[in-house]
């Protein structure tokens, strides 16, 4: 026999907690208009590379590259950010049927949505790594010492995310044999 749940009015109080959920909505409807600043700022960085591309050398073409994976990284963290976010805290996207719905979107909650962050935080991390690399000649030790040890500090972190969801997704296991 099923154990179906039973449904009862909330009071006024959990009704309000509940509602207040919605505050996040402006937040969400801000990152929208950041990811239309980010799809300006690639389409500028693309025009420029392509019309200057003639004078610059492939040092500096594949540092333009990077910065266009740069960007579109920080966008797809965006769109992480926006759909996981909204459909973990705030309310239900209903696109289960939609052909274009993300992969990801099946089983997003916020472990999931947290190990997606922290890999999108450290590659574009890595990113600026490289990037500073390729710039060695032009920077400071010092700026490339701080780079790698925020980059470092990134990696120590999603570690310890990890190693923190490992140990709650096997107790959490074990209390239900």
């Amino acid at each position: 026999m099923s154990e179906q749940k039973q449904f009862t009015t909330p009071r006024p109080l959990a009704r309000l907690v509940f509602a207040s959920r919605w505050l996040q909505l402006p937040i969400y409807l801000g990152l929208i208009v950041v990811q239309g600043i980010y799809a300006y700022k690639f389409m500028k960085s693309l025009w420029h590379l392509t019309v200057n591309l003639g004078t610059m050398d492939e040092t500096m073409v594949m540092l333009a590259v990077l910065n266009l994976i740069d960007v579109v990284m920080i966008a797809n963290l965006l769109i992480m950010v926006l759909i996981g976010g909204y459909e973990t805290f705030v309310s239900r996207l209903n696109v289960d049927t939609h052909p274009d719905q993300p992969e990801w979107l099946d089983h997003v909650n916020a472990s999931v949505l947290k190990v997606k962050l922290s890999m999108a935080i450290i590659s574009i991390s890595s990113i600026h790594l490289l990037q500073t690399f390729i710039n060695a000649a032009k920077l400071d030790e010092k700026t490339m010492m701080w780079q790698l040890l925020i980059h470092m500090g990134f990696l120590a972190s999603a570690m310890a995310m990890a190693y923190t969801d490992k140990i709650l997704h096997n107790s959490s296991a074990h209390s239900h044999h």
